[in-house]
This record gives structure tokens, C-alpha cells and sequence, in this order.
């Protein structure tokens, strides 16, 4: 985990949960801001976010969500994997994929067993209500192949697929339009290798007709921003500097993070965010 400040309003924050070391492909990114309605999943957005758990991991997390309170149901099975569809407390759509492991990615085990811990990412899936300039998109500019499809379900994937490499597009053109707020996806974000892999991906972009943002710097990565055709708003965003950069990885959400430009601020921005108690310090309040 890693928390910061808000870039762009110092008054909220951002929590960042991946794997144990915060690797580049790993990061979900929340957005705590008491008081925002519930939203309403629909098209326009990313209807489900998808994590990958060894096959015979299953069983373990149906009953571990039950007794959370979060009890599970089988979704239909998709491309031959079995597929645990529940909701977090805010309504955000969540799935388990039993899709074996991820040699790319460094599970964090601390409450679970680590043979049965979460592999990463599998897969994200946008609802659309048309398909053709959202597979355009895809296949033809960024890059992806698309590689089956079960009835209104087209699964697209990067390079040689696997965890993390797949988008699956679900077409509803009766469907009801999404409407942000808490419980839905803010964004998507995609992988690049640097800053100049990056620049050349917004000029492709911006030779495509995409309305591309400049080029923010996250602290951790840098980004820029668009709209695919069905209206999710895409990110393209570094691998560098990476979590780490002002933090030891075993270290990670350990302590506040800030800005440059808010350090000085760090006083006053403590005293208006919410109190925070890290799961360790839960446990050696018990003690």
C-alpha cells in the first residue's frame, strides 16, 4: 500500500494498493471522498475489475468473502475460467479468476495464506453500448489483438496475453449509461516504458484525432489522458520513478506521502485528513 495526498486537490488522498513490492501493472488506485454519491455502473465505464487467484484458490476466497460479509457469486464461466463476482463496500464490481500465477508479479501475503494469495491483475472489462470504434481503438491504434469472443463478451489482449494483458469489451447497447461516483472506475490505466515511449504514444494519439492531455507528473509516474470512443476515460502512464522512489519497498504505506510542492503543508494537511490506522498498528493496539 501507499498513501499521498490527492495531486490535484491536497484535501483528499489516494490510496494505492499492489503487489508487495508496488510494481508497475499491479497498482488499484482509491480515492477516499466522504459524502460522494453512489454512482451508477453502466456503459462508459469499467463495469468489473478482474484479479487473478491460483485455480485452486477458489474455495479459499468464497469462504474468506463470506465471513467478511462479502459473500460471492459464481459468475458464468468465461473462456473456460471459473470466475467469483462480489462487490466492496462502496458497490465496486470485483472478480476472482481462477488463472493460476503470475511469474511478473510478487504477491503480498500478510493476511492470507500465500498459496492462496492474489496474483495481480487479470483483466478489466468495459462496457460499451457499440463495438466497432472501441475495437478500432484497441486492435487498430494501441495495439491489441482480439482473441475470442463468447456472445456480446470480446476478449482483446496485449502481446502474448496472459494476467494483466486482457480487456474484455461487453456490448449492451440497451444497457443504461454509467454515472460516476463512489462504487464506479474513475479510469484505466495502461503501461509504458518511459517518457519517450510515452510522448510517441500521444503522438500517435494526436494523429488519430484522440483530444490527448499533456503530460502530468504523478511523482511516481507520469501520465496523460483520453477518452476511447464509448466515453472511459484512458491513461497512459511510466513505469518510472516507481513506488520506491522516497520509500523502502518493505516500507511501503508506512507513512504519509506528499508532493514536493505540499511538503511545506504537511501540518496542516495532516490535521484535515481523517485519522488513519494501518493494520499493524490495529493488531498492537489489541496486544
Amino acid at each position: 500500500m501507499k498513501l499521498t495526498v490527492n495531486f490535484d486537490d491536497p484535501g483528499t488522498y489516494h490510496f494505492y494498493f499492489g503487489d508487495r513490492r508496488g510494481s508497475p501493472g499491479s497498482i488499484l488506485t482509491f480515492f477516499p471522498w466522504a459524502g460522494v454519491p453512489r454512482g451508477t455502473v453502466g456503459n462508459g465505464q469499467v463495469c468489473a475489475t478482474s484479479f487473478a487467484v491460483p485455480r485452486a484458490s477458489l474455495e479459499f476466497w468464497r469462504d474468506r468473502l463470506g465471513e467478511l460479509g462479502r459473500a460471492p457469486e459464481d459468475a458464468e464461466p468465461r473462456f473456460g475460467e471459473r470466475v467469483l463476482a462480489f462487490e466492496d463496500p462502496d458497490g465496486l464490481p470485483l472478480e476472482l479468476v481462477a488463472a493460476g500465477a503470475s511469474s511478473a508479479i510478487e504477491p503480498w501475503s500478510a493476511a492470507v495464506p500465500a498459496e492462496h494469495a492474489i496474483r495481480g491483475f487479470h483483466s478489466a472489462t468495459l462496457a460499451e453500448e457499440g463495438y466497432e470504434e472501441t475495437a478500432a481503438l484497441l486492435r487498430d491504434v494501441m495495439g491489441l489483438r482480439e482473441a475470442a469472443n463468447e456472445g456480446n463478451r470480446y476478449r482483446f489482449q496485449m502481446g502474448a496475453g496472459g494476467d494483466a494483458a486482457i480487456v474484455d469489451v461487453v456490448v449492451a447497447p440497451d444497457g443504461r449509461p454509467g454515472r460516476l461516483g463512489s462504487g464506479t472506475v474513475h479510469h484505466i490505466a495502461w503501461r509504458t516504458h518511459d517518457d519517450a515511449q510515452q510522448l510517441a504514444w500521444r503522438k500517435q494519439l494526436v494523429g488519430k484525432g484522440f483530444n490527448v492531455s499533456p503530460v502530468m507528473d504523478r511523482t511516481y509516474f507520469h501520465s496523460i489522458y483520453y477518452r476511447e470512443p464509448g466515453g472511459i476515460l484512458f491513461e497512459i502512464a511510466t513505469d518510472p520513478p516507481g513506488f520506491a522512489l522516497d520509500e523502502h519497498p518493505d516500507r511501503l504505506g508506512e507513512q504519509l506521502k506528499l508532493p514536493a510542492q505540499f511538503e511545506s503543508h504537511r501540518q496542516a494537511l495532516e490535521r484535515a485528513l481523517p485519522p488513519l490506522t494501518l493494520p499493524h498498528q490495529k493488531a498492537e493496539q489489541r496486544r
